[in-house]
């Protein structure tokens, strides 16, 4: 036989070996549902569904305060990559006054000089940070630290206090320059 097909036997047996794993897994509620086209739940789809509009839409319950975000800032390891005080470090500036400048996608966008909405600042949070533990920050914590970024870059007074209502109402510097290409999806 030769080394191509006895590479291709061995694969071929593994992936059946592995798939039978999944199945009984699977079978046994260990893992996902077997078999392409079945049907999954409104909770199901739930779990995965976390976009927050600008709108607000979707922000979930919770409240959080600038004072507490800078404590939390040193404390889940944001200032490692973004700085003591998010004014920089491995990774950009949260805290700036840098104006916007130069042109397309080189230009140095922060969130004070470009973001449109408050409520994306949320949601990135949310999904992405910590960066080595995504998803792992509480609601409180989420809006926490995005009080602090705000009330650092002056968006927002230091006492505000930053929850589903409030926070959609937020006006960013950059806003009004932003084009919705579908504004009718929002």
């Amino acid at each position: 036989m030769s080394t191509f097909k006895a590479l291709s036997l061995v694969a071929l047996m593994a992936l059946g070996a592995a798939g039978a794993a999944f199945a009984a897994d699977a079978k046994n509620g260990l893992g996902a549902p077997v078999g392409l086209g079945d049907k999954i739940t409104e909770t199901d789809i739930k779990a995965w569904d976390i976009t927050i509009l600008p709108d607000g839409t979707n922000l979930p319950p919770g409240s959080g305060t600038a004072a507490v975000g800078a404590k939390l800032f040193g404390e889940k390891g944001c200032n490692q990559c973004h700085g003591d005080g998010a004014l920089g470090g491995r990774n950009g500036a949260l805290i700036t006054d840098q104006p916007l400048k130069g042109g397309g996608i080189e230009a140095n966008k922060t969130v004070k000089n470009f973001w449109a909405y408050s409520t994306t600042l949320y949601d990135y949070i949310r999904r992405a940070m910590p960066w080595p533990a995504p998803r792992t920050l509480s609601n409180e914590e989420v809006y926490s630290l995005v009080a602090f970024i705000l009330a650092g870059n002056k968006i927002i007074d230091e006492k505000t206090v930053m929850d589903a209502r409030s926070l959609p109402q937020v006006k960013m510097p950059n806003r009004d320059n932003f084009i919705i290409k579908f504004p009718d999806k929002i």
